[in-house]
């Protein structure tokens, strides 16, 4: 049976482009390049989310600062191996892109979602049920989302509230599907030298998510609307 991975790990994005574009690697002598876009929040805030691109989908004069698009892609994962350790990084991978008056193409109204992301995966670690010291419940969850040639994405993921408390018994192995939106946050990480570094995470802050029962009888958890908007 054929798998569509599209389906399992499909994302839109529409934001503003904020960096130049840097080379990343090259497969094949097909060259891939590295770009940030701002995507607003409900509440007027910014994530800043990184892009992966072939040199196939644009040309020289496109990629510039300022400039609206609207990406539709893949949210992966790989690893890269920096001072002798493995680090977990994350990117939006574009499939299609779209630019200003070419945007229009896509956008089915003018209340287009600007970031959205639907996975269907694994849960491959326990997840972390926690409180923060304002009393909001949060669970951390690592999902397994299968893509072609044997390869997986692990993404990050948080759910809020009654998420949260759904999520702290799902067992390990577990298939769900989420639907939620990509969001960065900026955090300190100490060194053992005591040097501080301030760095990025990404993850995938939940909306909606419900368990795929073998039995296609799916048990659903939504998140409420204040927790969806932060």
């Amino acid at each position: 049976m054929s798998t569509n991975y599209l389906e399992s790990n499909h994302l839109i994005l529409v934001g503003k482009i904020t960096s130049d574009k840097k080379f990343s690697h090259e497969i094949y002598g097909e060259k891939f390049y590295t770009f940030d876009v701002s995507v607003k929040r409900l509440s007027e805030s910014e994530d800043i989310i990184p892009i992966t691109i072939s040199e196939r989908l644009f040309t020289n004069n496109e990629l510039k600062v300022g400039t609206k698009v609207v990406v539709e892609g893949q949210f992966r994962s790989y690893n890269s191996y920096e001072n002798g350790k493995n680090r977990l990084v994350l990117t939006v991978f574009a499939k299609d892109i779209k630019f200003e008056q070419g945007a229009e193409e896509i956008e089915p109204s003018k209340d287009l979602i600007s970031n959205e992301v639907i996975l269907d995966g694994f849960i491959c670690k326990k997840p972390i049920y926690r409180k923060t010291p304002f009393g909001r419940e949060i669970a951390d969850i690592l999902l397994a989302v299968n893509r072609a040639y044997n390869k997986s994405d692990y993404i990050p993921c948080i759910a809020w509230g009654r998420n949260a408390r759904f999520c702290e018994n799902i067992e390990v192995g577990t298939e769900v599907k989420i639907i939620g939106r990509v969001q960065s946050r900026k955090y300190e990480k100490k060194h053992e030298d005591g040097s501080i570094e301030e760095r990025v995470a990404y993850e995938v802050s939940i909306g909606s998510m419900e368990i795929i029962e073998k039995n296609d009888n799916p048990q659903e958890s939504k998140i409420d609307e204040k927790a969806e908007a932060m």
